[in-house]
């Protein structure tokens, strides 16, 4: 067997993959509780649509988390160290905080609920920065395209818990049983945070709270230069611009395209999640064997012609087959361009301060969906769906022609299977 084979397998299967697959799991059940539980158990308590609504806000760590990442990147638990003595501490929160909630009435108790969630919500948000930064210590480069895929998928895959799990056994159990139940899963993350080592890196100097604010950015402005954290910024904001506009609206478009619910529900699901991970999945070997750098621009070519996808469909008579192939080739797209662009993300970051630059870097990665988005429903009605998707493939364009600044073609290989 060839040295290059061996090198590959051992990239493959090895504890750090392993543990970025429970990394997955625990950061993701706690969001799909609060957005796909949550929501079900509220309505399932007689509360109305809007209150509903307004728990969206909840949210909103998730988006200025990296506000108190400093403190994680600075200040060390008496415990396990500085990545596992956190990451032990926001899973022990959010098993009880998860299991605490079913204990109320939903009619009755609406804004205590909404209180609890909101503690859900920042113990989720902390726990994923703690956790993008041990991912980030733990993998060497050329291993943080498949780590940081099978992370993402792992972490898709845990909504079946709280999307789907908990809702059957809601139909033969009480809310507070499931609540109990559903807050069990965040064991794995505990186990895992109990059995793994502790992350070699070298930490912050001890500065007082001000310095340690702001080091992290004076790091990497330091490794970069002014130009070239502006290069990278905008590129973290235009790459997936394109493809998360084209997929805001998709909902009402398969409506408006006279698809029913039904149908849209059968074929949506299957088409989307599935193909969405293998696409993930595929998307991290392909980088060990190319490198982040030229997947970026492999993988920004198919979500661009993933896009043309709709345009495609928005012009042809509604068909099944027809919706089902362009869903599952825009979630392939989608799949293997956020493995690329998550690992583009934890390569930027230093080991240092992993906690904070990751969660500054994702929350301007998420400005597209959260800001932008917004206009989406008022550019469909001027321009019509053709048009709106082509403008969509258009604004694809300046995010894959600032790679040749931020990721050159030839300016990084994988070394995983280069013969020793």
């Amino acid at each position: 067997m060839s040295a290059a084979v061996v090198s590959f397998r051992a990239a493959i299967f090895n504890r750090r993959m392993l543990a970025c697959i429970f990394t997955g799991l625990a950061s993701g059940m706690p969001l799909y509780v609060l957005f796909q539980l949550v929501p079900a158990w509220l309505s399932d308590g007689g509360v109305s649509l809007a209150e509903i609504g307004l728990f969206s806000l909840i949210g909103l760590p998730y988006t200025i988390k990296f506000l108190w990442a400093p403190f994680l990147d600075r200040f060390v638990p008496p415990f396990l160290g500085r990545r596992r003595g956190w990451m032990l501490i926001t899973q022990v929160f959010l098993l009880f905080s998860i299991g605490a909630m079913g204990m109320f009435n939903p009619e009755q108790s609406t804004k205590l609920i909404a209180a609890l969630a909101l503690v859900v919500a920042f113990f989720s948000a902390s726990q994923d920065v703690v956790l993008d930064a041990y991912r980030r210590e733990i993998l060497s480069d050329d291993e943080l395209g498949l780590g940081s895929s099978l992370h993402v998928q792992a972490y898709r895959i845990s909504s079946l818990v709280p999307g789907s799990l908990s809702l059957i056994l809601a139909d033969i159990l009480p809310w507070s049983s499931v609540f109990w139940i559903t807050a069990g899963f965040m064991l794995v993350g505990i186990i895992m945070s109990l059995v793994v080592s502790e992350p070699e890196s070298e930490k912050p100097a001890a500065l007082g709270m001000r310095q340690a604010l702001s080091a992290p950015f004076f790091e990497y402005l330091g490794r970069r230069g002014w130009s070239g954290v502006i290069l990278v910024l905008c590129f973290m904001f235009l790459y997936k611009l394109g493809d998360s506009m084209a997929t805001a609206l998709t909902m009402p478009f398969y409506l408006e395209m006279g698809f029913t619910k039904t149908e849209i529900g059968l074929v949506a699901k299957n088409a989307a999640l599935w193909p969405s991970i293998i696409g993930g999945l595929v998307g991290g070997l392909i980088m060990l064997r190319v490198g982040i750098n030229r997947a970026l621009w492999m993988f920004g070519g198919v979500q661009m012609a993933s896009i043309l996808g709709f345009a495609l469909l928005a012009s042809s008579e509604p068909d099944l087959w027809l919706l089902a192939l362009v869903i599952a080739f825009e979630y392939l797209g989608v799949g293997m361009g956020t493995a690329a662009f998550t690992a583009f993300i934890a390569r930027e970051t230093s080991k240092t301060y992993a906690a904070t630059q990751f969660a500054l870097f994702t929350a301007l990665a998420a400005v597209p969906r959260t800001l932008v988005n917004g206009t989406t429903g008022i550019i469909v009605e001027n321009i019509g769906w053709v048009d709106f998707f082509l403008l969509c493939t258009s604004l694809a364009v300046p995010g894959m022609l600032l790679l040749i600044w931020v990721a050159p073609w030839a300016g990084q290989k994988s070394a995983v299977l280069v013969e020793r």
